[in-house]
């Protein structure tokens, strides 16, 4: 038998199984060996319908035959839709009734071989409804998709931020058993977070790093501050907890770990820089001003008694008893004394220091003045009596690029007055305070005025006669003195010590040979 023989056997079988026998006999509807050999090469072509209760849905088959009746569509379909067939068109219409998912075959006319197999699902025409207004409420939220399957909406996707999470579940609610959501945080979002965290904390050799929902802080940090800063920032900046419906409903149980963990470990602190110098220049200034006007007119004669009674013997004079009276007249001659005095002083002292910053400075120049007391069994002895200054200076930098000095200054000046029978009379003038100078400049720390004036009338100058032969005696005496007392402080802030003593070296010539 020739391969062509055989082949048109074949087909002659395969018609007779597919077609029934009525339409068989009937040679009109008989299909031709071309019609089989086409229909067995076609692929079934396979689809899914979406229909909603009564609304009509048209299907176009272009491929389909024209001569197709209700015989040749197979199916479940027919008990949720109803469809009618347009041959001019080539058109399927679909009038669904309930609620449901069946099959529409669709077979050759004449073969009776498989064309089209379609999952046709009818749904309640209200999630149409439901669908579109949801659309709309959550148009503005990227990443997601609204869907209706098994008769109800479905919202899936995944979103970025935790806000957006919030406002899905709330339309979500609104619509109850119809609608149902999907949505979960995406893992992009979380290492969007952690660059965020990274570029807020702006330190480069830390590193922030997204893990399973969890925050990981790693690298180094200069300091324990900075260590608790950036876990801070981290903190600030942790998205809120979206909380699973599997694991709200204990079928997950989460582990209980903190969202920002910090392994940032701090640097040992480097060696210390030595502290800056500070040199501290003091000038004491003192200004005396004294005035005395004396006048004084003395005429005060007396008597002296200088009688005596003397007994001689023997010699050529005769012995007896011999009586001599004889007187003196002291201060005679009047007197006359006119004094005037003016007396300036101006006392001048500079000290200087160079101390570290923040340890205290001392400038002490003292002079001990002796004196002759004489105890309580008559022997005499030495003491002493110290005048000068004393000088404490705490210098302090405000900043480590500011070039303001904070200084605690204590001055204590005691200088010498006058010296009496009891020993030297002194003065003691103290100043403490606390004040902020620039380096460079100079301040007035303070000053202490003095002022004494007096005046005396007629008081008897020391060895005047006590028992006149006359008195005419007057006197007058006038005094006033005055003293100003002002203390001028420069800090000077320098890199090191030596800083400087270049310009000693040069005033005093000890730079040359």
């Amino acid at each position: 038998m020739k391969m062509k023989d055989w082949r048109s056997t074949f087909l002659t079988l395969l018609v007779a199984l597919a077609v029934p026998s009525a339409l068989a006999q009937d040679e009109g509807f008989a299909p031709t060996e071309e019609e089989v050999i086409e229909t067995a090469n076609k692929p079934v072509t396979k689809g899914y319908i979406n229909l909603s209760i009564g609304v009509y849905t048209d299907e176009k088959l272009e491929d389909v035959p024209k001569d197709i009746t209700p015989e040749h569509l197979a199916g479940t379909f027919r008990k949720f839709t109803r469809v009618q067939w347009n041959p001019t068109t080539k058109t399927l219409r679909f009038d669904p009734r309930t609620a449901g998912v069946g099959t529409l075959i669709i077979k050759h006319p004449k073969t009776g071989a498989v064309l089209h197999e379609f999952t046709v699902d009818v749904r309640k025409t209200d999630l149409q409804k439901v669908a579109r207004e949801m659309q709309a409420l959550l148009q503005g939220i990227e990443g997601i998709q609204v869907k209706i399957l098994n008769n109800k909406v479905i919202i899936d996707g995944q979103i970025l931020l935790p806000s957006d999470m919030k406002r899905i579940h709330s339309v979500v609610k609104q619509y109850g058993p119809q609608a149902t959501s999907l949505v979960i945080l995406s893992p992009i979002a979380t290492n969007k977070i952690a660059q965020f965290i990274e570029k807020k904390i702006g330190n480069p050799e830390i590193r922030v790093n997204a893990v399973n929902g969890k925050f990981i802080l790693e690298g180094f940090a200069n300091s324990m501050d900075d260590k608790n800063k950036a876990e801070i920032v981290a903190k600030m900046y942790v998205p809120d907890v979206v909380v699973d419906e599997a694991v709200a409903d204990k079928k997950v149980l989460e582990r209980k770990v903190d969202v920002v963990i910090n392994l940032i470990q701090v640097r040992p602190p480097p060696e210390g820089e030595p502290p800056k110098i500070v040199q501290m220049v003091v000038h004491y200034v003192e200004l005396q001003k004294d005035y005395t006007k004396s006048f004084r007119f003395q005429w005060l004669p007396d008597i002296g008694d200088s009688s005596s009674l003397e007994f001689s013997t023997g010699g050529r004079s005769p012995g007896g008893l011999t009586a001599t009276i004889t007187g003196t007249v002291a201060n005679l001659i009047p007197k006359l004394n006119w004094a005037k005095q003016h007396g300036f002083a101006r006392v001048l002292q500079s000290s200087s220091v160079t101390v570290e910053d923040g340890k205290q400075g001392v400038i002490n120049s003292i002079t001990r003045l002796p004196y002759q007391v004489v105890n309580a069994q008559g022997q005499p002895s030495t003491n002493f009596e110290e005048t000068g200054i004393r000088t404490n200076i705490t210098p302090q930098i405000m900043g480590q690029r500011s070039d303001s000095v904070k200084l605690a200054l204590n001055f204590a000046v005691k200088s010498l007055l006058s010296y009496s029978d009891q020993g030297p009379l002194t003065a003691s003038r103290e100043i403490q305070t606390v004040l902020h100078v620039r380096s460079g400049q100079s301040a007035a720390v303070g000053g202490l005025i003095t002022n004494d004036s007096g005046t005396n009338y007629n008081k008897l100058p020391a060895g005047a006669s006590r028992n006149p032969i006359v008195s005419l005696y007057a006197s007058k005496d006038f005094r006033r003195n005055q003293s100003q007392f002002v203390v001028f402080v420069t800090p000077l802030i320098k890199s090191s010590a030596s800083a400087g003593a270049d310009k000693i070296k040069k005033k005093f010539r000890l730079d040359q040979n």
